[in-house]
């Protein structure tokens, strides 16, 4: 299961989306997750659909390896689902004793999956095709206006982008732990709800310290580098934009464009 959460992972490539400024990219997916909550139309969501299909193939990252980030959300998704399909008050469709679905409770559990889905999606492909050290300069550009009030941007960026590359590397210690309990006759899977929460504990615990231990050797070799946080540092690769960055900004505006099409007249 954890193995197949791709958020937090860099694809390496050399295509057209990982060419892209960072701070275009950041930028393209907070527009892309704003229209994802916007739509609604199926049409809407078709266009989405040809829209990240078509990223996904001009990233050249596989398929199979994108797609299996959303197998994590399935259950997730399956129960948003359920929740709206029964307590979402309509026009009646089917209806059993207490239970009953309704016209805009089905509408709005698909409308809740394809959010998941797309949502996943769309945060997978930034960080598929960013680099963390990209990743972390471009939240930094982004936030360096806000140091004039005290925000500190440099910090900000290097929080969220290591606890972002730290995702798969915590989820991979996670399933190693669980292997290793069960092959000491651990069982995750039989009893109550309770005795499955007292059977985590054997997880938790070594995974806490993991955990630690990890924080604690960062800390340690930053410092044995001099890290002193982003005054007077500088950078290998400098920031610039380019032709393929404004050609990506035109993209992304007429698909705003058509998505307010579809909204008004689908």
């Amino acid at each position: 299961m954890f193995k197949d959460i791709t958020l937090g992972q860099f694809f390496p490539g050399n295509s057209f989306i990982h060419r892209l400024d960072p701070r275009t990219k950041i930028l393209c997916i907070i527009v892309y997750i704003a229209i994802i909550f916007c739509i609604k139309t199926f049409a809407g969501y078709g266009l989405l659909a040809v829209f990240t299909v078509a990223c996904i193939l001009i990233s050249k990252i596989p398929f199979s390896f994108v797609l299996k980030g959303v197998k994590p959300i399935l259950f997730f998704a399956a129960l948003t689902a359920v929740f709206n399909l029964f307590l979402t008050d309509g026009k009646v469709l089917w209806s059993w004793k207490f239970l009953k679905i309704t016209y805009e409770g089905a509408n709005l559990a698909v409308f809740m999956v394809l959010r998941l889905f797309f949502l996943v999606l769309g945060t997978s492909l930034l960080t598929l095709t960013t680099s963390p050290i990209a990743l972390t300069d471009g939240i930094e550009r982004l936030l360096s206006p806000f140091k004039k009030i005290g925000v500190p941007a440099h910090e900000l960026a290097m929080m969220m982008t290591i606890a972002l590359r730290f995702v798969p590397t915590l989820l991979e210690e996670t399933e190693k732990i669980i292997k290793a309990q069960t092959a000491r006759g651990a069982d995750f899977e039989s009893g109550n709800l309770i005795s499955r929460a007292k059977a985590m504990i054997p997880i938790l615990i070594p995974l806490f310290i993991s955990a630690f231990r990890r924080a604690d050797d960062l800390a340690v070799a930053m410092e044995c580098r001099c890290y002193r946080g982003g005054e007077n540092r500088t950078r290998l690769y400098t920031l610039k934009m380019g032709v393929k960055d404004f050609v990506c900004w035109i993209i992304i505006i007429l698909f705003t464009a058509g998505i307010v099409v579809t909204n008004m007249f689908f």
